[in-house]
């Protein structure tokens, strides 16, 4: 889900505020991967596209039967392996990622009643993106680590030398070309969301960032995190 399904933020720096953060940071890292989760499902719902690597999750789920959540998981945990010989480093929203986001999205879809007519289709499909942005927004913000995916993109322009766009391109282009061959669905949804989700999850990153205090000062917004990395 990246997925990433899969966010990158920025290295965690002790501050005075720091244990008061800790229960919110956790609430926003399982809240926001829990939403992306059902956020995707919704999507899944609609029938109208997917985003890039649910493309793919999709086109396995129609290969080997397996429910499009369970295949995400497993994905997940194949893309964390790739980490291994790139030298990434895992943190906790990292192994979250690949195991809320998937049973999330099962979870959702187990809920949410088959949807035919495009009067409902499309709602779902608009709802699911802006949804998606603040799922992004709400973990990435929590800083707990990349997920799975964006650490595999990250890695390889580290050890490539390769811009971050670029890395991302192709590696979107091969998982919705791969996802689009095996099943997965590609239409006006996977467009609309390449566009709108960069802007949404800007936008939450800035809503969600969470504040800290400096020692001798008010508690002023610590911004967004840097080098966020907004999941395709």
């Amino acid at each position: 889900m990246s997925t990433p399904a899969d966010g990158a933020a920025r290295s965690e720096n002790p501050t005075p505020s720091g244990p008061r953060r800790l229960p919110r940071r956790l609430v926003q890292l399982y809240a926001g991967l829990a939403l992306y989760g059902a956020s995707s499902a919704l999507l899944v719902e609609s029938g109208l596209g997917l985003e890039p690597w649910n493309v793919l999750h999709q086109g396995l789920a129609e290969l080997t039967g397996l429910t499009i959540g369970v295949v995400s998981i497993i994905v997940g945990a194949a893309v964390l392996l790739l980490w291994i010989p790139l030298r990434q480093r895992p943190g906790l929203g990292t192994v979250s990622n690949v195991f809320v986001v998937g049973i999330a999205m099962d979870g959702t879809l187990a809920l949410v009643p088959d949807a035919h007519s495009l009067a409902i289709r499309i709602p779902l499909l608009v709802t699911g993106i802006l949804l998606n942005g603040v799922a992004t927004g709400l973990y990435i913000s929590a800083d707990f680590g990349p997920g799975p995916r964006d650490g595999l993109m990250t890695g390889l322009h580290r050890r490539t030398g390769r811009s971050i766009r670029l890395v991302r391109t192709v590696l979107e282009v091969v998982v919705v070309a791969t996802g689009f061959a095996l099943g997965g669905t590609v239409g006006v949804g996977t467009v609309l969301y390449a566009v709108a989700i960069g802007p949404l999850a800007q936008l939450f990153l800035r809503v969600f960032a969470v504040r800290t205090a400096p020692v001798g000062s008010t508690v002023v917004a610590a911004g967004q995190p840097e080098r966020a990395i907004l999941p395709g």
